[in-house]
């Protein structure tokens, strides 16, 4: 036992020690709070506690393994076995299952996952006959979890007149309904969905006294790991369990609370010494993960914070370098800067892809970072999403655009006959596909013989089967002229995709618009970069061709040594030695509809601080002076975060003052219509130096002027280059490349150029970015 004692610091052994009454552990980003709790559980254990009296609350299965297996390794295996160790709803499901028939459960009730419960309530709504564009399934059944984890039952909204008010005001007077019905076909099925797991637990504890009781005396010790993100359900059930003896540990960082749009509330562990007599506060502050850099910078950041526990995060490791941040001019710049830093620290210091961390806001940012590092050839995993040519709204509009470009595509066809929804059904599909067959014709050209054919298709399907086929024709009429951008923005508002996605209002489905406007991105770069290459358009058939090298690159490999990508939310509780965090700018991060309250900016700026934690070595903040949405070029502007920074923490790889002073409006439009010789002194002589005013003026002037339109390939911006066959060069997006062949003189001068990605291009050396290297 003393063994593993000896391994704590000060702190985490004062808290292991601590073995009776409430007890709170604050512990800061990389601080051992794992070790804390584990190594307490052991020592509890060792003094005698029985470890069947434990309860260890988590909110992770991998979490509960790691900490059992530890506990394993110091009190052996069959011992740690008998520990109460595991996830909030594994744990009550568990209560649940021995307690069942006190709520007219079986022992062995099912446990409906989400898309059980969609179904349910798809169903419910279909069969009161109501109009699914109104009660969408996915907003119901999100309404209907809120009120269980804020334990409104079916007869406490019966009894709120202002909950049944509101769902009025959005037009969903039914809502209780619903609700009601739910309940009773769960039950009827001898099914608890998740949030039943919390709430019927609630109910156990609540009407039996005698279940209260045996549950309170069993777990003499109680513990709660990340006790910040715990909700109002899961807060009452650990309050009453606990109760009696009051022996309970709850460990958890409020700069780290960053759930609250699930329902976690950052005010249980605010609140925590008021719940409880004699609380004794412990502060693991020693961060054992980053440079003094990176925690002393995360600690300027969170201290902005108006609502937070008192404790200052330090750290005994080097210095390490400041935290880098670079601008780019849009997010293809971004991702190529990413990519290239990454193979150039990893060569440099020997490290493996799996060092690296690419983080995003929003799952849409992806797409910028992937393209770049496929370029670049460089492994990579996206962690709790889809790769982004993989996501099935991409999928949607790549497979409308795939069928305009080829009618024969029959995949392409079938996905997207009937979404938006058309009335054209499965039965439907089966005689077109045995028409097809039969005459060994695609369906296409099935549907567009339709009337010759006398399939067995009443006038209505076989009007809406037209109207398909025809404005299939039209796209395609429209691609001929129109470049892969153009067409793109046409085809995902002419078909309703985007309004279809609009009617989900859930976060899922604003993600998914915000994956067709990132899509829609990458074409708009796509076709600005083609215009370098001779004799290309940038027409619909060569962006099909650049996405099909792009998704076959992308298929998995055997090799698990990649980049990893994810959102901040699920970069929590892990780290990296080198980590990106990439779009900082103000509507971005923090997000737009994120800044409407403190609460909601507070909660953005610990996001912040997580993400900045998870860095072990380098940390890299990236912003963009310029992004596109929906295909257009807006200004962006740094996030707040960069600048609460303190300064000496930061390394801006372009000088600060290039983005401190932005004009708004260009100074040049105003005349001098005022006499402005009384607020200026005389103009100073030549070869005297100007004003500092003059200087700022000056400053703006050139701001104002290098815009992201202006480096459009529409002008040159250096001399053409001189290129021989046999020379290498590089690209940006296709790597590196072999001159084959000069031809053309003065402004039409074009190279071909066999490249890594892409084979062989001929590039108009004036607008050709390309650079010169051995190879």
């Amino acid at each position: 036992m003393q063994d593993f004692i000896a391994q704590l610091n000060d702190a985490q052994r004062e808290a292991v020690l601590q073995k009776d009454g409430p007890m709170i552990v604050i512990a800061g980003a990389g601080s051992g709070k794992t070790r804390v709790l584990t190594y307490r559980i052991a020592y509890l254990m060792s003094q005698g506690v029985d470890a069947f009296t434990i309860l260890s609350l988590t909110f992770t299965n991998k979490a509960a393994r790691e900490m059992k297996s530890r506990i394993a390794e110091i009190v052996g295996n069959s011992e740690a076995k008998n520990l109460w160790m595991g996830t909030f709803h594994s744990v009550f499901a568990r209560i649940l299952r021995a307690e069942s028939d006190k709520l007219g459960y079986p022992s062995n009730f099912s446990i409906y996952d989400a898309q059980d419960s969609q179904r349910l309530i798809r169903g419910i709504i279909k069969d009161f006959n109501l109009d699914k564009d109104v009660y969408k399934y996915k907003q119901v059944l999100s309404r209907i979890s809120s009120y269980k984890n804020s334990l409104i039952t079916v007869k406490a909204y019966k009894r709120d007149l202002e909950l049944q008010e509101a769902d009025a005001m959005a037009k969903r007077p039914r809502l209780g309904e619903i609700y009601e019905e739910y309940v009773e076909r769960c039950f009827k099925a001898d099914a608890m969905d998740f949030d039943d797991l919390l709430l019927r637990t609630n109910e156990l504890l609540a009407r039996y006294p005698e279940v209260l009781a045996k549950y309170q005396n069993r777990f003499k010790y109680i513990m709660v790991d990340e006790y910040q993100d715990t909700n109002h359900s899961q807060y009452l059930i650990v309050k009453a369990l606990s109760d009696r003896f009051q022996n309970i540990c709850v460990v958890g960082d409020d700069a780290q609370s960053i759930y609250a749009f699930r329902g976690a509330n950052i005010n249980n562990i605010l609140n925590f010494q008021k719940d409880y007599s004699d609380v004794k506060t412990f502060r693991l502050e020693q961060n054992y993960r980053s440079t003094k850099n990176i925690v002393e910078a995360a600690n300027s950041v969170i201290e902005k914070n108006k609502t937070r526990l008192e404790k200052v995060v330090w750290t005994a490791n080097d210095q390490g370098p400041r935290i880098r941040v670079n601008r780019l001019i849009n997010d293809a710049e971004e991702g190529r800067f990413v990519a290239s830093s990454i193979f150039e620290n990893r060569m440099e210091n020997q490290m493996r892809n799996s060092d690296f961390a690419i983080l995003y806001r929003t799952n849409a940012q992806s797409r910028a970072m992937e393209d770049a590092l496929r370029k670049k050839d460089i492994p990579y995993r996206i962690y709790g999403g889809l790769s982004f040519y993989q996501r099935k709204e991409i999928k949607d509009v790549l497979s409308y655009l795939r069928l305009i470009a080829n009618p024969k595509d029959e995949e392409a066809l079938i996905r997207i006959i009937n979404f938006p929804a058309r009335g054209i059904g499965q039965t439907t599909m089966d005689k077109l596909n045995l028409a097809a067959n039969h005459y060994k014709r695609s369906m296409f050209e099935i549907i567009e013989h339709l009337e010759k054919l006398n399939l067995d298709i009443n006038k209505g399907i076989q009007t809406k089967l037209k109207n398909f086929n025809n404005m299939i024709k039209s796209f395609r009429v429209m691609a001929e002229k129109k470049d892969a951008f153009d067409l793109a923005e046409i085809v995902v508002k002419k078909t309703g995709l985007i309004q279809e996605m609009k009617k989900d209002g859930t976060p899922e489905g604003i993600a998914r618009i915000e994956n067709i406007e990132e899509l829609l991105n990458g074409i708009q770069d796509f076709v600005e970069g083609q215009k370098e290459i001779a004799d290309a358009t940038g027409s619909l058939s060569e962006f099909l061709e650049d996405v099909a090298l792009a998704t076959d690159l992308d298929k998995e490999t055997d090799e698990v040594d990649r980049v990893a990508l994810m959102t901040i939310h699920l970069a929590k509780g892990l780290e990296f030695p080198f980590v990106y965090v990439v779009g900082m700018e103000e509507d971005l991060f923090p997000s737009a509809m994120s800044v409407n309250s403190r609460s909601e900016l507070e909660e953005e700026r610990r996001l912040f601080y997580v993400a900045l934690t998870r860095a072990e070595k380098q940390a890299y903040l990236t912003y963009v002076i310029s992004r596109y949405r929906w295909g257009k070029l807006i200004d962006a502007e740094p996030s707040r975060f960069i600048e609460e920074i303190d300064e000496q923490y930061l390394d801006f790889m372009v000088p600060k003052d290039d983005y401190q002073f932005r004009s708004f409006v260009n100074p040049d439009i105003f005349d001098d219509e005022i006499d402005k010789s009384n607020l200026r002194t005389t103009k100073p002589k030549k070869g005297t130096p100007p004003s500092k005013t003059e200087e700022e003026e000056k400053r703006i002037r050139r701001l104002r002027k290098v815009k992201p339109q202006d480096n459009s390939p529409a002008k040159p911006r250096k001399p053409i280059p001189q290129l021989d066959a046999g020379q290498w060069v590089e690209h940006q997006r296709f790597g590196k490349g072999k001159v084959l062949e000069v031809k053309g003189v003065g402004q039409d001068k074009k190279a071909n150029i066999d490249f890594q990605i892409g084979g062989v291009k001929s590039l108009l050396l004036k607008f050709a970015k390309l650079k010169l290297i051995n190879n």
